[in-house]
């Protein structure tokens, strides 16, 4: 993990402002969804891709594919197609 020397408060509703320079460094524009997970006592922000998790078992999977906007990986696909 790299760390980029920047320290921000938490306000009281909870909130971090990510700097400028970072949001545009990773294309986060204001309205962009988050992921937020917890590894031990780090805290984990990642850009929301709604076609990264199967619809039906929720893994992750390279090989899954979107239908209709609703991603399906291929162990579940394999149970699909014995129906």
């Amino acid at each position: 993990m790299k760390h980029i020397g920047i320290t921000r408060n938490v306000d009281h509703l909870g909130r971090i402002v990510l700097p400028k320079e970072l949001r545009d460094s990773l294309d986060l524009p204001a309205g962009t969804s988050m992921d937020i997970s917890v590894e031990g006592d780090t805290i984990l922000l990642k850009k929301h891709r709604p076609h990264d998790r199967c619809v039906f078992c929720g893994k992750e999977d390279p090989n899954a594919i979107v239908v209709n906007n609703v991603c399906v990986c291929s162990a579940c696909l394999s149970k699909l197609r014995e129906l």
